[in-house]
């Protein structure tokens, strides 16, 4: 007998008049995400000084259990965890955005400069001494959209083209990069300490005052994000099909990208530029959901994984000792950054 497969399923809603296509094997892939998810956070909240079981830390999320478990839960070590989740949220679907804008699954937040964007803003409020005052959050927003309309406005041509934005924000990352390089070298030796443990991307000294922050801009941008999904599915299929299909090519290109920035530059503020998230978490998602483009809801669960995986690995990996997430991410990622390269050029499309 033929073995049997999920089919798809699709829905209409009167009101609010909504119509989409329900994939089994993609909620089947968000529900495993989800849960692993969720089993990482709780595995963060068990490490430090003073042990706990993942039994206590259940205990403690339920309010429940000795009130000190409580305390060191909720006060100590939730921030660090909320921040690691919402982080790789935020670079996971932002990466799906980009990628599938671009059509090009090299083209992240990353790589073209956005994150880039924020970084030297960032650094410059540190070394400037203005950051106090602004706060990274603002800093981080600022420099972002600041690299994302210039990125926009020099690929401007009688429009935008996903080839034209991966060429300009390529330049544009290494004009910032410079601009960070030289904004650290005339830095304080403290201030530079700090910025330099930042730009790595770390969550070790991150407190409740970086996981508000945050709070809100991902509860807009991320239901936003899914609601427009419906452009990002005709604009994956070029421009002129997308006109065809009634979509407003260049005003859904520019919303989606403003979401993109937003997300990518609130998640560096809190926890610097980690590193190949925004990049492989798409990627991941594509290939287990079996999606011709990254997922949005999948690439945000892949990014939150990813990010508290390997927070865990930074902090047990060696001991007595807490490495930023960046590093792990990193020499996790630049392997698969090569397999992409490698698989662009084997098919002979460039990404």
């Amino acid at each position: 007998m033929p073995t049997p497969t999920l089919r798809r399923a699709t829905f209409r809603l009167a009101v609010p008049p909504v119509s989409g296509v329900l994939r089994p094997r993609g909620i089947a892939v968000c529900l495993v995400l989800l849960g692993a998810g969720f089993l990482l956070f709780c595995l963060g909240m068990t490490i430090g000084d003073y042990r706990l079981s993942l039994g206590e830390v259940a205990a403690a999320l339920v309010s429940r259990g000795d009130y000190y478990d409580q305390v060191v839960v909720y006060d100590w070590r939730m921030p660090r965890a909320l921040v690691g989740l919402l982080v790789g949220v935020a670079f996971g679907m932002s990466g799906a955005l980009f990628q599938t804008i671009t059509r090009n699954p090299l083209a992240s937040p990353d790589v073209i400069g956005i994150s880039a964007g924020a970084t030297v803003a960032v650094v410059g409020g540190i070394v400037l001494g203005i950051g106090a005052g602004l706060g990274t959050q603002t800093l981080g927003l600022v420099g972002g959209l600041g690299s994302a309309l210039l990125i926009y406005l020099l690929a401007w041509r009688r429009g935008t083209t996903g080839y034209r934005i991966v060429l300009v924000g390529i330049g544009i990352s290494w004009m910032c990069t410079s601009a960070t390089s030289y904004l650290l070298a005339r830095a304080q030796l403290h201030d530079a300490q700090a910025a330099a443990g930042w730009l790595v991307g770390n969550l070790n000294d991150v407190t409740w005052s970086h996981a508000v922050p945050l709070l809100g801009p991902t509860a807009v941008l991320v239901p936003t994000a899914l609601v427009l999904a419906g452009w990002l599915r005709t604009l994956s299929l070029g421009d002129d099909v997308a006109i065809g299909l009634g979509t407003p090519v260049q005003l859904a290109r520019l919303v989606l990208l403003l979401l993109g920035v937003g997300l990518i530059t609130f998640g560096t503020a809190a926890a610097g530029p980690v590193a190949f998230v925004a990049l492989a978490a798409p990627q991941i998602a594509r290939r287990l959901v079996g999606q011709p483009t990254p997922p949005l809801l999948a690439s945000a669960l892949t990014g939150a994984v990813v990010v508290l995986g390997s927070d865990l690995v930074a902090r047990t990996l060696v001991p007595e000792t807490q490495l930023p997430v960046g590093v792990v991410t990193g020499v996790l990622g630049a392997p698969f950054l090569l397999w992409l390269l490698t698989r662009a050029n084997r098919v002979g499309s460039g990404g």
